[in-house]
């Protein structure tokens, strides 16, 4: 058994069964963080694996050879490689090891063809004790820097087992055991700065670990990558704002992570490569490998951990390719509020006149859907910031689901889904190679990454100016929302720390109740400071810049799921036009019982009766009962918040109380 100190007894000489706690789907015992972590896929031998993903066993698609010449034609100053090299070889260089394996430049099977390489000068990053030269001091690891499309293409399909050209031209590939993200065995150092910046405790995502695990786990992941032949090496930006960019590093050990990475960040031209210089965050993508389980903190082979004093990650024991995408968000949480920008969760697109609006939605509220508008240009679909230059993206590509995906119903992903495109997990016929995007064989969560110009309509670069609507989204399964209402600053805020929808439960033990999610700024998940901060920076830039905040229920109406009919999407889209267009702001209101929300009182091309949910539902005693209920639910979830004062008074936090549920 483990003692307080750390260290390990055992009785009688027997190993203690480690506890794991693995990706399930229990819930956290506060009920509060949302959790969209998936099962672990069914098979449990990779081959099961391989023969999931394809319908019948298929032939290795063949590959031209050849095809030589450097990443970048024009980038050939000696001197800036010799740089570059030396600043990826102090990336890589080992905390406890006096020297780590020499780092060259290219594929080392076309390298053998051209003869030895000379050794990179050595680059010493750490100040590290004196210990004995290892056989790694001795290696060769081949950096494939910044590659192509068409070269990962090429180093996925030959070395990387599973990956395959599908029939529309994208790359089908297997995130291995984990087809989702572990937030469980995320962990963020827990540090003199950190302990009082971060938000901890009950509702919190974020899970403590000392500097020393962290030092374990990267030095585990570093010599891993360290003893490869070759890695991967991304160079990227963040945020489309220039004057708010983020210079991020992403070394890991598969192509398949690598031009995942090339899509979803933003691409820099070949001069701005040059002229890159040290990154300011780094990515150790080790996620073959697993943790040590006896490490401190650990409760499973799998441990993504970020260090915000050092500005880096590590990650171990999953492969699944969202933990970089969303582990480099949580950082922009921490980092943007650092410099009075406001991150978000929320898609966001701009109209013709340069109109922008915001779209918060947690999964099926219809954010997506929504914001797409071939009438509208689109900024970003997930990961956005608020400055005072106005609205920019943080990515430069979407992450769309893919599971029952159709040409019919989402037009631009289908035709997204092309050459240079990453398909995750998707299951596809043997010898046509055709997608069949309804089968859930390795997962529901299957997914595309594509770069965002792949869409039509995008706004390139992905910036706007501010704000003039921000629109909250709930899938209210209970049909007491009203379709559409409008909010002053204290009840956004207070929505917007909500983060609420209600979707109807699994039927496998009959169960179709509808079920509360509540997820603090539409991302609990993904913040780093406490949700209240993110309310107070939201509420001053709208009240700065004349935002004006809406609550639009694509849920239920007429009773709930199962009496009731869900609004229809034709009504909800003449909604968002009436918002874009301004027409809602010049309607007559009224204010409801118990939410005290203010709703129109007509809407062209909206049927009056629907606008007050009380109106559609028969059993008007009923109506009142749900209405209580979910204001309770309301309640119970606002308590973890109640007592964090906003300020020197608190005064802002009274505010935001009363804005709530009054019954």
């Amino acid at each position: 058994m483990a003692s307080d100190n750390g260290n390990f007894s055992f009785d009688n000489g027997v190993l203690p069964k480690i506890q794991t706690n693995g990706t399930g789907t229990k819930k956290p015992a506060n009920g509060i963080c949302h959790d969209d972590s998936v099962p672990p896929v069914k098979a449990q031998t990779i081959h099961e694996l391989h023969s999931l993903q394809r319908k019948r066993s298929a032939p290795t698609t063949p590959v031209k050879e050849g095809s030589g010449g450097a990443v970048f034609a024009t980038i050939s100053e000696e001197e800036r490689q010799k740089l570059q090299l030396q600043s990826i070889s102090a990336s890589l260089a080992s905390l406890t090891r006096e020297t780590g394996p020499k780092v060259v430049r290219g594929d080392p099977a076309r390298k053998a063809e051209g003869g030895a390489q000379k050794p990179a000068p050595e680059h010493h990053h750490y100040i590290t004790p004196t210990i004995s030269v290892s056989d790694s001091a001795l290696k060769f690891t081949h950096v494939l820097y910044n590659l192509s499309p068409a070269e990962l293409y090429e180093q996925a399909i030959k070395y990387e087992k599973g990956s395959f050209i599908t029939a529309n031209g994208a790359l089908a590939t297997l995130s291995g055991a984990k087809t989702g993200r572990s937030p469980r065995d995320k962990r963020v150092v827990k540090d003199d700065v950190t302990s009082e910046d971060l938000w901890w405790g009950k509702g919190s995502p974020n899970i403590e670990m000392d500097e020393h695990t962290f030092l374990t786990n990267r030095e585990r992941a570093v010599d891993y990558l360290n003893s490869l032949d070759k890695v991967f090496v991304n160079d990227q930006f963040l945020n489309w704002d220039p004057e708010n960019r983020i210079k991020v590093r992403i070394i890991s050990a598969r192509a398949y992570h690598s031009l995942f990475m090339h899509n979803m960040c933003i691409r820099p031209t070949p001069e701005e490569l040059e002229d890159f210089g040290t990154p300011d965050f780094t990515i150790y993508n080790a996620g073959q490998f697993p943790c040590n389980r006896y490490t401190h903190y650990m409760t499973s082979s799998t441990s993504v951990d970020i260090n915000l004093a050092r500005r880096e990650m590590v990650i171990l024991g999953t492969q699944y390719a969202g933990e970089m995408k969303k582990g480099l968000f949580s950082v922009m949480h921490y980092l943007m509020p650092k410099r009075q920008i406001l991150s978000l969760h929320s898609g966001c697109n701009m109209g013709k006149d340069g109109d922008v609006a915001l779209f918060f939605g947690l999964s099926g509220t219809g954010k997506t859907t929504l914001s797409t508008d071939h009438n509208r240009l689109l900024i970003g679909d997930d990961e956005h910031c608020w400055s005072d230059n106005g609205v920019s993206n943080i990515e430069g590509g979407c992450y769309a689901k893919c599971i029952d995906l159709s040409q019919e119903k989402e037009p631009d992903i289908w035709n997204a889904i092309k050459f240079g495109t990453v398909l995750e997990n998707v299951v596809f016929e043997e010898h046509t190679r055709e997608v069949d995007y309804t089968d859930k064989s390795v997962t529901e969560n299957t997914r595309a990454a594509y770069p965002i110009e792949y869409i039509p309509n995008a706004k390139l670069p992905c910036v706007g100016s501010h704000p003039k609507n921000v629109i909250l989204l709930a899938c209210d399964a209970f049909g007491v929302l009203p379709p559409v209402s409008k909010l002053n600053l204290a009840q956004t805020m207070y929505h917007f720390i909500s983060g609420y929808t209600a979707l109807v439960a699994g039927t496998e033990d009959g169960i179709k109740e509808p079920q509360a999610t509540f997820s603090a700024c539409f991302g609990a998940a993904f913040i780093m400071l406490h949700p209240t901060k993110y309310a107070a920076m939201l509420a001053e830039k709208m009240q700065k810049y004349g935002a004006t905040g809406w609550l639009v229920n694509t849920g239920w109406s007429g009773g709930r799921y199962g009496v009731g009919n869900r609004i229809k999407l034709g009504y909800t889209r003449k909604i968002i036009d009436a918002i874009h267009s301004g027409e809602l702001l010049n309607a007559n209101y009224q204010k409801t019982e118990v939410f005290g929300l203010e709703i129109p009182t007509g809407l062209n091309g909206v049927p009056s009766e629907i606008l007050d949910p009380i109106n559609t539902w028969e059993d008007k005693a009923a109506y009142k009962e749900t209405l209580l209920k979910l204001a309770g639910l309301f309640k119970k979830n606002f308590e973890v918040f109640a007592n964090h004062k906003i300020g020197t008074d608190g005064s802002l936090t009274d505010e935001i109380l009363a804005a709530g549920p009054n019954f």
